[in-house]
């Protein structure tokens, strides 16, 4: 596996708005030392501001992790939307669909298309408020249908949300949906795996690709490791899991942010990870998957 120089953890947002107190960024030298947060604009980042250091201001030769959904459930049906006519037949196409028709929404937003008169019919809107498409017809739980590497994640004792509920703190739906429109957008500018091969350090891009990532299963690790608790709530507890990960302390006290310390621990649990080749060669993770749902990295 290249080696990388940069780890770049993003915690993102699929909040509606400009700016995000839940967006945090974090990065750790592959040369050592502990991971810093990246300083935030006034009132927060907002999601364009992130794609445009993603496609302007990235270090040469950085893995970036973004905690969202790459794509859709596909392999369970062999569609990410049954029954429609118009849907897509691979990740790259579902980007560009979503974007598409978003594209008057403001802020990387994705109100208008959950809110399609089709695409609508396949989200848990609201506790009430479920598309006639949410479940499969031989559904066997109501909790909505999941990529393999979402599986993958629950069988690594975590607990995903599929990306088509847009419901509760723990969803993921919206982050995934307005992310989807960035990696549209930046197409060409970074690589996105397992879509695209890990590229040469000598690239135009300078050898930067992005992954999806899951804080919580970074967190896990390193919990299991160092027997701390999985939710960090002061400096003192990201330090001990930081410790288990072989990082150096971040020099702060007292309280901190959920967002924070999930992508300053992310940003040092990739740095850990990434030499890894397991971590690339996921066992049920085919060229189709690869192509249609996506992956997440470190997901086994």
């Amino acid at each position: 596996m290249r080696k990388f120089d940069h780890f770049l953890a993003i915690d993102w947002s699929g909040a509606r708005g400009e700016r995000h107190k839940g967006i945090a960024l974090a990065i750790a030298e592959a040369e050592g030392g502990p991971p810093v947060l990246v300083q935030a604009p006034s009132g927060g980042w907002s999601r364009t501001e992130v794609m445009g250091l993603l496609r302007d201001d990235l270090p040469a030769n950085t893995l970036v992790g973004a905690d969202l959904g790459i794509s859709l459930p596909f392999n369970d049906c062999g569609a990410f939307f049954p029954g429609w006519d118009a849907s897509p037949t691979h990740a790259k196409k579902l980007w560009a669909m979503i974007d598409e028709i978003c594209a008057d929404d403001p802020h990387l937003g994705a109100q208008s298309f959950v809110s399609h008169p089709f695409a609508s019919r396949y989200f848990r809107h609201g506790k009430d408020d479920e598309g006639d498409c949410f479940l499969l017809p031989d559904a066997i739980t109501k909790e909505g249908r999941f990529r393999e590497a979402e599986i993958a994640q629950r069988r690594q004792k975590c607990r995903p949300v599929s990306n088509f509920n847009l419901v509760g703190a723990a969803q993921v739906g919206k982050s995934s949906l307005t992310g989807m429109r960035m990696l549209h957008q930046l197409r060409g500018d970074l690589a996105v795996w397992p879509m695209d091969p890990v590229p040469d350090r000598r690239a135009v891009q300078g050898g930067s690709m992005l992954v999806e990532i899951y804080t919580g299963l970074a967190s896990k690790e390193a919990a299991a490791m160092s027997g701390s608790r999985t939710k960090m709530l002061t400096y003192a507890d990201l330090n001990v899991a930081l410790e288990a990960l072989g990082s150096p302390p971040v020099r702060e006290y007292g309280e901190i942010d959920d967002h924070s310390s999930d992508a300053l621990l992310t940003a040092a649990w990739m740095r850990k990870a990434a030499p890894d080749e397991k971590r690339w060669s996921p066992r049920f993770l085919t060229a189709e998957i690869a192509w249609t749902e996506g992956w997440t990295f470190g997901a086994m």
